[in-house]
């Protein structure tokens, strides 16, 4: 879960953080999202020490600090007794740290700096993938790809040969859907087109659109509460923790 960063001079030219934070981007049209239970699929590889970032790194002393620990607990899960809701509640933990809240530190920089960017959230996960995995498992990491590539459907043909499941017509539909997104945006910037509900541009409202099989519909500020935690409460508490110790060594 660690993926340091190397800044070159060249490539990168600073720490992402500051390049994010001074708008040094190229502002061309941009398409970034995530999936409803991103954490799904690494629930039980990732240890909960593991999840802190400092300096563009995953460091392995999250929990150190028994406060912080207690205040991501509340936050999250609440007083641990629903064994049920501590899973839910790390799953989604992690696919906030992990997915979710860089996404928005993402969009929100790219978006001051003058490009036209789209933001999703997207619900469904394949047929096939579902056969594959625990019930609580919603939409997971990268289930979008399936279906803006088209690969759904060839999964279910392949599988043919081997069960009698067919590729369902409204997931196949749905695919349709997704490849006029991603294709309108690669030919114009833009995913709109005829037929298409509109996608609005991540503005001041910090719109988006959620993508599912059913119906896609526009929201707005994407997982706000969260992010506010993750990026302001959580942060503000390591400081003054990090004060007080400093304090009490002096």
């Amino acid at each position: 879960m660690r993926y340091p960063i190397h800044v070159d001079g060249h490539f990168l030219t600073e720490p992402v953080p500051e390049l994010l934070q001074k708008h040094k981007l190229l502002t061309v049209p941009f398409i970034i999202g995530v999936n409803n239970h991103e954490g799904g699929f690494v629930v039980g590889d990732v240890s909960y020490k593991c999840l802190i970032t400092e300096g563009g790194f995953l460091l392995f002393c999250y929990f150190i600090i028994a406060a912080i620990g207690d205040l991501i607990v509340t936050t999250y899960v609440g007083s641990g007794e629903n064994r049920i809701r501590n899973r839910d509640g790390y799953t989604e933990f992690i696919g906030d740290f992990l997915f979710s809240t860089p996404a928005v530190k993402v969009v929100n920089a790219h978006r001051d700096a003058g490009a036209d960017v789209f933001l999703y959230e997207y619900h469904h996960a394949p047929k096939f993938q579902k056969k594959r995995r625990p019930s609580f498992v919603k939409c997971d990491h990268l289930d979008e790809v399936f279906m803006v590539q088209g690969y759904s459907c060839v999964f279910f043909q392949m599988a043919s040969l081997l069960i009698s499941d067919a590729c369902p017509e409204e997931e196949e539909e749905f695919s349709k859907i997704m490849m006029n997104y991603w294709g309108n945006f690669a030919r114009t910037g833009s995913p709109n087109g005829d037929g298409l509900v509109n996608w609005p541009k991540y503005g001041e409202e910090e719109k988006y659109l959620s993508l599912d099989l059913k119906e896609q519909v526009s929201g707005h500020s994407l997982k706000k509460d969260r992010f506010v935690f993750l990026t302001q409460t959580l942060p503000e508490k390591i400081k003054k923790l990090k004060e007080k110790v400093e304090h009490s060594e002096l």
